[in-house]
């Protein structure tokens, strides 16, 4: 209890809150204004992907994320090298480069040269010129047939692990894991002990 002749608390802690409150009535507009300017720019970027250019499969980093996969900034100059594409020539038809990546196993690299294959396979190249096309240019009747890629274009799917059920024999249920795991670290532990008694065993047996 408060002692002595003081002024009453009355502390005015919500003046003019009014000021303060954040509404969110543009929310229907905004979704028009995203709309038109996602069409606007697949209009200005035709007849490429909307999604933007080709990225690779890797592998998230630290411990956590490691078993994760997720699109990468750029492709490798050995993934390039490896697919029959030159590293000046991939950013002209929609792959991303990314010169500081190395590859750092087999099955990752492989994996992005298959996806640079594919890419290259179901590739339209327009010519700059319309009334001029040079080597490496498609043909008439797959411009004629070409269509703009809208979203995600070669989008990367993470498999999900197979699970196989199993009954529950018995023999399992009798089991105590705990006792046998136990007797394996044991076991480990004393493994090198062991092997030398034996071996200082059978050298005194020679003799």
């Amino acid at each position: 209890m408060v002692r002595h002749n003081n002024v009453v608390p009355n502390a005015h802690f919500k003046k003019h809150w009014q000021n303060y409150v954040k509404t969110w009535f543009n929310q229907p507009a905004r979704k028009t204004r995203r709309r038109n300017a996602r069409q606007n720019k697949a209009v200005k970027i035709f007849p490429r992907p909307t999604a933007g250019p080709l990225r690779p499969i890797v592998h998230g980093q630290t411990l956590k994320y490691n078993m994760k996969i997720r699109a990468g900034r750029g492709f490798s100059l050995e993934e390039l090298k490896q697919a029959g594409i030159p590293k000046k020539y991939a950013p002209t038809v929609g792959i991303a480069v990314d010169h500081r990546r190395r590859n750092r196993s087999l099955e990752g690299l492989q994996a992005n040269v298959q996806r640079l294959k594919t890419y290259k396979a179901k590739l339209v190249v327009f010519p700059r010129r319309s009334h001029k096309s040079k080597a490496g240019d498609s043909t008439a009747e797959e411009l004629a047939t070409a269509t703009q890629v809208q979203g995600d274009f070669m989008p990367i799917h993470r498999e999900k692990p197979a699970m196989e059920v199993v009954k529950v024999t018995d023999e399992m249920k009798s089991l105590n894991a705990y006792a046998k795991l136990r007797l394996e670290r044991t076991n480990k532990r004393h493994q090198g002990a062991r092997l030398k008694r034996a071996a200082e065993a059978e050298k005194e047996d020679k003799k």
